[in-house]
């Protein structure tokens, strides 16, 4: 069956088709991607602009459009914190459903960090053992853990890579204060809210997802030589220095840094090295699988059933 997972999130709005069927990994057959960055376009009162909404609604039509130029079966489409952050994101989402004739819907961070998990454990296998899984987004932070299919603890945080860098980096290159504050808030937020059963982990397996970690780990590898499919905690001690020094033009002519994502890895890059610092992992695998590949998976689940 050929499926569309179209995903609204903080920076793009990402269509992704698939072949998919129950029993089997599900095959990419193309994707579309808009960067919209909504966060953007928050006003004073924490609502989506009119622009926003704008721009959003064309991105989603650009999406349907292709995905049945492909000829999709079928949409699976979601949006996360930007919209769910949004205080008329329930307007929005009705909006966009009625106008489209689709079923988006917000997931909430522990249904990012749980549909992330299942991904993780699908890719990796049960041989992997007991699994701690985290993953930045543009507007929050997830962290699962668990021996399942189903993580046991979860905790999603307002500590995406957009979002810091819009209310902490505001200087081009970042000024030292500004460093300065954002690793004291990213700390305190998690020493303070992430529960006992996730930092008194006993995990055997350590994986991280998303574009913010692999393209550290690209960076891993362009300055230090490592492996792509890790990224070390003494080798982030070293890149965080090297990246807020830089400008932002600068960082877009490093390798696997686009010119959006070049605004917001410096942030990206100090929420990584906290969360490792803090949760004790001196590295963490890359798994190509996540938030969108669960979504999959769990819809495949509910098929057989």
């Amino acid at each position: 069956m050929r499926l569309g997972v179209l995903d609204v999130g903080s920076n793009t709005v990402h269509l992704q088709v698939v072949d998919a069927h129950p029993g089997a990994r599900p095959s990419p057959a193309t994707n579309q991607k808009v960067e919209l960055r909504l966060h953007e376009y928050l006003n004073k009162e924490g609502e989506i602009t009119a622009e926003g909404v704008e721009l959003l609604e064309t991105a989603i039509a650009d999406a349907i459009s292709h995905a049945r130029d492909f000829e999709t079966e079928e949409i699976l489409a979601f949006a996360t914190s930007a919209i769910r952050d949004a205080k008329n994101g329930k307007e929005i989402l009705a909006q966009i459903n009625k106008k489209f004739e689709i079923d988006l819907q917000v997931l909430s961070g522990d249904d990012e960090a749980r549909m992330t998990f299942l991904a993780v454990r699908r890719w990796l296998g049960w041989s992997s053992g007991r699994l701690l899984v985290l993953d930045i987004g543009g507007g929050s932070l997830e962290i699962a853990v668990g021996d399942d299919e189903s993580a046991e603890a979860t905790i999603s945080l307002p500590l995406g890579a957009s979002r810091l860098t819009r209310e902490f980096l505001g200087s081009d290159p970042h000024s030292a204060k500004e460093i300065k504050s954002l690793e004291i808030h990213v700390a305190e937020q998690i020493k303070s809210h992430v529960p006992d059963g996730i930092m008194e982990h006993v995990a055997d397996h350590f994986v991280a997802t998303s574009k913010t970690f692999r393209t550290l780990a690209r960076l891993g590898e362009h300055w230090f030589d490592d492996n792509t499919k890790y990224l070390k905690i003494n080798s982030l001690n070293k890149m965080v220095p090297k990246l807020q020094e830089m400008t932002n033009k600068e960082r877009a002519e490093l390798p696997g840094v686009s010119q959006s994502r070049a605004r917001q890895i410096v942030a990206g890059a100090i929420v990584a090295r906290t969360a490792m610092e803090k949760l004790q992992i001196n590295e963490l695998e890359i798994c190509p699988w996540a938030l969108r590949e669960g979504i999959v998976l769990r819809w495949l689940d509910w098929m057989e059933r």
